[in-house]
């Protein structure tokens, strides 16, 4: 169905933010709850270079839900002979990038640059080029970098909660992936496109561990949580009765409430 829909308005700027919403919805499919935060940071006037990490093929399912409107993505070439997908990727406009020739990966570059300037696109980026596997966040190429200086724009940092071994196939309940938008940050002037992407990459390293920091800590017993606490957990804003978080008096009745308990996110009845 997503095919067809691509191919009956091929390259619409509104669709790789459809694919993500499609691929992100099979989440639920294999027990994963997904919270994207700080999404108002986006301004729907401006475009950006997205930089995101990038963990394995659950990605598909976790950090594509941040896709926005008028972003596309950039990755390589090969991607269009993955049956069904490939086409869905090839139409749904996003960038291609032959990274075996560097003449035909600098063309790219160039029509990426433009397409953020003409078209008034976003153009997402996995600056490590290659999923991570568990490796830690790896060394980031410079493409990225490259563009936001040829085009002037800020880099929005995207990050998503560690999931290397975290989900099984075999099991209802595989957690939380937590996923955040920063603030668009423009490349610092008085370094280079080597000690800009460094810095970027120390950036994100920190980010990353702290989310999944945030997560380890964050613990679900009844399916009664403290979104005030933690802010994971507003989906479950329409089961509140009674909330007590930390001083915060009660705001109701009823035999339902949560605290937070040395940092950790704790609900009971």
């Amino acid at each position: 169905l997503l095919l067809l829909v691509f191919i009956l308005r091929p390259f619409h700027r509104n669709s790789v933010a459809m694919g993500g919403k499609w691929y992100s919805s099979m989440a639920k499919i294999m027990g994963l709850k997904v919270v994207v935060q700080n999404r108002q940071v986006i301004d729907p006037n401006q475009t950006y270079v997205c930089i995101a990490n990038h963990q394995n093929s659950f990605d598909l399912m976790t950090i594509c839900k941040a896709a926005f409107n008028g972003v596309v993505t950039v990755g390589k070439k090969s991607l269009i002979w993955i049956p069904f997908f490939g086409l869905i990727y090839y139409f749904s406009g996003n960038i291609m990038i032959d990274r075996k020739n560097s003449g035909k990966a600098r063309d790219t570059l160039k029509f990426t640059a433009k397409k953020i300037l003409d078209g008034n696109f976003s153009v997402w980026f996995f600056p490590e080029g290659t999923r991570s596997y568990g490796r830690g966040l790896l060394p980031f190429k410079t493409g990225a970098f490259r563009i936001a200086e040829q085009t002037s724009k800020s880099l929005l940092m995207i990050c998503a909660s560690d999931t290397h071994q975290q989900i099984k196939w075999n099991r209802w309940n595989n957690g939380t992936v937590l996923i955040k938008f920063y603030e668009p940050e423009p490349l610092i002037p008085s370094k280079d496109i080597k000690g800009n992407s460094e810095y970027f990459h120390q950036k994100m390293e920190t980010r990353l561990a702290e989310l999944s920091d945030r997560i380890r800590h964050h613990r679900v017993s009844t399916g009664y949580e403290c979104q005030m606490y933690c802010g994971l957990c507003t989906h479950l804003v329409r089961q509140q009765t009674v909330w007590t978080h930390h001083d915060r008096p009660s705001t109701g009745g009823g035999e339902r409430s949560a605290k937070q308990v040395s940092g950790v996110c704790v609900s009971k009845r």
